[in-house]
């Protein structure tokens, strides 16, 4: 029987439980995909942690808790098994990428037909199944936050799965990335074509060191007050400031907030217009997908949590 991963109760990673489902069959405007890679992100911990944000109606599909018992897993790459009857232009043992959906911590997964794009022949399997969610955030933070040719940006959290994504994408826009992490990550970000500093006291002056010429955006994905404290002292206008987490305090700075929550932007057309271009890009190499560790799927609680220790640069994938 087919193996999924679901958590058996709110709490931390030893509520998920690897069960048995039999296999669903594809809508008619649907495909089933046999999954060779599934992405981890902090979302997925979130949901069954009880930490989620609240979510507007109108978006609990795409947040991944349409369900009382939230699915976890929302990007995934596999071979299609199943083709429903009103689909066209995918075929029976294509190589896809399939992202938005829910439940790919799994063997197999359902999917509407637009949740699907080729998989590129020289994009390897890991790379594949991680690459939607973490690119479309960056994305959409980049864009929020107005970055182009020109720019100096500083990224928050640049060596986790988002933040990695965003300094390619600033610095292939023409943009002066500066990028905040660990000390032991600043090679990696170096060869990614950023500027790296160490987060912690002094950073503002660091920043400065780095970009004499000032900053103009910033982008966060750490959530700390250190990351919204230095943004706001460092760019002129905070509308040119984004964030996908943090603390109540971003509602009163008028920084974009970004998500599914009340007041934030969800993005969900940009977002779905991105795939492809990253696809592409990851496919072509002109974008890399830096995965950390792979696990098999027994061991998504292990994945969970080196996830939530937040020590690991780039992304987690679980592989059926």
């Amino acid at each position: 029987m087919p193996r999924i991963v679901r958590p058996t109760a709110y709490g931390t990673p030893d509520v998920l439980a690897v069960t048995e489902t039999p296999i669903q069959q594809a809508a008619a405007d649907g495909v089933v995909v046999e999954v060779r890679a599934a992405g981890v992100n902090p979302i997925d911990w979130k949901l069954y942690s009880g930490a989620f944000h609240d979510v507007d109606d109108d978006h609990k599909d795409a947040a991944g808790i349409a369900a009382s018992m939230p699915s976890i897993g929302l990007e995934c790459a596999g071979v299609v098994t199943e083709v429903g009857a009103d689909v066209t232009g995918v075929r029976v043992g294509d190589e896809v990428v399939v992202y938005p959906v829910t439940a790919a911590y799994a063997d197999y997964v359902t999917a509407p037909a637009t949740s699907i794009i080729g998989k590129p022949a020289g994009l390897g399997w890991a790379e594949a199944g991680s690459l939607i969610l973490t690119g479309t955030t960056a994305v959409h933070a980049l864009h929020a936050a107005g970055v182009g040719e020109g720019d100096t940006v500083l990224v928050h959290g640049g060596s986790g799965g988002v933040g990695l994504m965003a300094v390619q994408l600033a610095a292939a826009q023409g943009a002066t990335v500066i990028a905040t992490a660990a000390e032991r990550n600043h090679a990696l970000l170096r060869d990614l074509g950023a500027f790296p500093v160490a987060y912690g006291p002094g950073l503002a002056d660091r920043v400065r060191a780095v970009a004499p010429q000032g900053v103009t955006a910033a982008v966060d994905f750490a959530g700390t007050d250190e990351a919204l404290d230095v943004s706001l002292e460092l760019v002129a206008d905070p509308a040119r400031i984004s964030s996908i987490t943090g603390g109540p305090r971003r509602a009163e700075t008028g920084i974009k907030r970004l998500g599914y929550g009340p007041g934030e932007d969800a993005g969900a057309e940009l977002r779905d217009a991105a795939r492809g271009d990253l696809v592409e890009r990851a496919g072509s190499g002109s974008l890399r997908v830096i995965v950390d560790s792979i696990f098999p799927l027994a061991e998504a609680s292990k994945a969970h949590e080196i996830g939530i220790a937040g020590h690991a640069p780039g992304k987690l994938v679980l592989i059926p």
